[in-house]
């Protein structure tokens, strides 16, 4: 300690006189510059914001900024010559105003800022949020003398996003449409508005997508008409089937347009209703494809079934002939061996029974010994049928081995 001491006070003139040089130099170089105000708007900008948070409201600018420069700078000092910012790293976003300092600094390092305004600005941090909601077009007031029909809007919802307090707020999207006097029917791109309950617009609140395609036909002589509804089928059914009846429900649908757009209308096709490919029955609920200017009363849509059936036909096949029933100590002796055999069915069917060998059954049991006539018959796969066989019935011999001395029993078939 007693060491420590003798240093501090050791030669203290000489470091009494240095410290006050130090402070006249100081004094000096602050002395030699010159402090100036600036007035004017530097944009205050937001740094290390999250991802994930929205700033609700203008950060507003920094307005007067106090500072020492250098004389010889020779900088033109301007709104660009400083740096406003507001850091979010450590604030959290609870949809809440909270207060957030403020720190200017100069772009040049050998400009000194002493003080400037504001030193804190109020804004609301809030976390980003979306929603889906419906979509919905709100037609404006139609001039005088004209009609305007049901909207027809291309997408039934949209997503919105921002602010989770504004977001919670979304009911719809509105599509609002203007009807020209002109009576042209509209069909547009609409921008899509977010709003409350009320009908207010949210903002800053996005939409995703922002326009849709609204079609509204506007009537000067406004008719309706009823017309068969006539199903547009497309394609070819998968191979070996074809389109056996086609039924809509309802039949007929009621429209409504102008007296002159509906005077050349004597059916409503459906919009396309695909059947490629298609091995069983097809049912769709589908709209109907009108003119502009022409729309459905009600829903606009139907339902139609298509049924498909299997496409049939006949082929001729060679078989041979088995015998059931035998006895062991009789011998069988059939008129022939192969047969021609007419089989009918769908035409997939038939194509896969190509190339296999068919096979007939002549039930020779209880049969004594003798010439007797028996029927063939076929066992076939679901979906097919014989038709015809020639000869049929076959002629079956039986006779007694015993009778015949040196012969084999046992059941014998006629060579082909």
């Amino acid at each position: 300690m007693t060491r420590i001491l003798a240093f501090v006070v050791h030669n203290w003139p000489l470091k009494l006189a240095a410290i006050g040089l130090a402070t006249l130099l100081y004094g000096g170089l602050v002395l030699s510059q010159t402090t100036q105000p600036f007035t004017g708007n530097i944009p205050i900008q937001i740094v290390n914001a999250p991802g994930d948070v929205v700033v609700l409201g203008n950060p507003g600018a920094v307005t007067r900024v106090t500072f020492v420069a250098p004389p010889d700078l020779g900088l033109r000092i301007d709104s660009s010559t400083f740096r406003a910012e507001v850091d979010l790293a450590t604030v959290a976003a609870t949809g809440d105003r909270v207060s957030l300092n403020v720190t200017v600094e100069a772009v040049d390092s050998r400009i000194q800022v002493l003080d400037f305004e504001p030193k804190g600005i109020v804004l609301t941090l809030d976390r980003v949020a979306t929603k889906i909601v419906p979509i919905r077009a709100v037609i404006g007031p139609v001039p005088s003398g004209l009609d305007a029909g049901d909207p027809i809007v291309e997408g039934t919802t949209a997503t919105v996003s921002g602010p989770q307090s504004k977001v919670n707020q979304v009911t719809e999207v509105q599509a609002r449409i203007v009807v020209d006097a002109s009576g042209i029917d509209v069909n547009q791109l609409v921008s899509l508005l977010p709003v409350d309950a009320s009908g207010e617009v949210l903002i800053p609140v996005d939409v995703e997508p922002a326009q849709v395609r609204v079609r509204v036909p506007v009537f000067s002589d406004r008719r309706s008409k009823t017309l068969p509804v006539t199903p547009n089928v497309i394609g070819t059914p998968a191979a070996g089937f074809e389109v056996a009846a086609i039924l809509v429900d309802p039949p007929v649908i009621s429209v409504e347009g102008d007296a002159n757009d509906l005077a050349g209308l004597d059916r409503a096709d459906t919009l396309p209703i695909s059947v490629s490919g298609a091995s069983s029955q097809v049912t769709q609920i589908i709209g109907i494809a009108l003119p502009d200017g022409v729309q459905p009363l009600g829903s606009g849509t139907v339902q139609v079934i298509v049924q498909l059936r299997p496409i049939t036909g006949t082929r001729t096949f060679e078989a041979g002939v088995i015998l059931a029933g035998t006895r062991s100590d009789l011998v069988y002796t059939l008129s022939t061996g192969h047969i021609l055999v007419t089989i009918g069915g769908s035409i997939a069917d038939l194509d896969r029974l190509s190339g296999v060998d068919l096979v007939l059954t002549a039930d020779v049991t209880g049969l004594e010994p003798g010439r007797h006539s028996v029927a063939v018959s076929a066992n076939l796969a679901t979906g097919l049928t014989l038709l015809g066989a020639s000869p049929n019935p076959v002629d079956v011999t039986v006779t007694n081995p015993a009778a015949s001395p040196g012969s084999s029993p046992g059941p014998t078939a006629a060579p082909s």
